[in-house]
């Protein structure tokens, strides 16, 4: 195998998570910015962050309130994903345009979106300025799933989602499972019979 080294050094970590940031209030100004440049930063607390464009419309919502939500989209949002990142909440209200509904977050005052089927309510901890994005980085203090994708013993099953990624420049759909963390190095039953 053989590699090939770019001119020019850059991101390449990819699949990314795409997510739709909802950002503002029920009763006022609130928008969705859609993020790739997300993930986890921390299990206990559980912390996350956001990278977003200091130019960017929801960057000074987010900035001035210290709080957001991100909604994990499925593949049904793929559309309004796209739309709100194309699109600044300057000249149109996003939930109007891609119909979707605001709904009143557990912990934050930003709005959820009711749609989507995770959401996850986030506080502002600090703000790192980095370069073109400035990182926010936040405590998790809620995350609310769809009751569709739980069982009876009240476990989410995220599989059954159909969650969207981004792959430089494209949406792609999660697919299938190719182990369970820990699979490498699980003891086999002793009950297995060799072969």
């Amino acid at each position: 195998m053989s590699k090939t080294e770019f001119a020019k050094p850059g991101n390449f970590i990819y699949p990314v998570p795409a997510v739709m940031v909802s950002c503002g209030t029920m009763e006022g100004e609130k928008n969705i910015i859609t993020v790739a440049w997300t993930g986890t930063v921390c299990s206990d607390p559980p912390m996350a962050y956001i990278s977003v464009r200091p130019e960017r419309y929801s960057y000074d919502i987010i900035k001035k309130s210290g709080e957001f939500v991100i909604n994990l989209p499925d593949k049904e949002l793929t559309r309004a994903l796209d739309f709100c990142g194309c699109t600044t909440g300057a000249k149109i209200d996003k939930f109007k345009e891609c119909h979707l509904t605001p709904e009143k977050s557990s912990k934050v005052s930003a709005p959820s979106i009711l749609e989507a089927p995770v959401s996850i309510e986030c506080k502002v901890t600090q703000v790192l300025e980095l370069g073109t994005h400035d990182m926010f980085l936040a405590e998790v203090v809620a995350v609310r799933v769809d009751d569709l994708y739980m069982d009876e013993k009240n476990c989410f099953h995220m599989e059954k989602v159909g969650l969207v990624a981004y792959e430089h420049g494209n949406y792609r759909e999660l697919g299938g499972s190719l182990g369970s963390f820990g699979y490498s190095v699980r003891k086999k039953s002793k009950n297995r019979k060799r072969k």
